[in-house]
């Protein structure tokens, strides 16, 4: 069971690239001059905090690696870090029992 899970998960990392085939920005992915350019205006907290963070692989670029590959290395990498926050969490949990 626990295989079938895991080959889901690879597959749909797999297809990631397909969002390369969409027109426009993904929903919620805006960046400041995307909300300047819907809103009009960029809310004061998203102006603010744009300057301090930034991410860890942009545009979901790898450098050295093509675009598709780069998608593909952004979804690995991002499912493995909220794995290891979720299982973090769960020790953390079961230490305090």
């Amino acid at each position: 069971m626990l295989k079938r899970y895991w080959l889901i998960f690879l597959i749909m990392a797999l297809l990631t690239p397909l969002g390369l085939l969409a027109e426009g920005t993904a929903w919620g992915e805006w960046g400041p001059e995307d909300l300047a350019a819907m809103l009009g205006f960029v809310p004061k907290g998203i102006d603010q905090a744009s300057s301090w963070w930034q991410a860890l692989l942009p545009d979901y670029s790898v450098k050295g690696v093509g675009e598709k590959a780069g998608y593909v290395i952004s979804a690995l990498a991002g499912s493995a870090l909220v794995y290891l926050a979720a299982m973090a969490y769960m020790k953390a949990i079961a230490r305090s029992k």
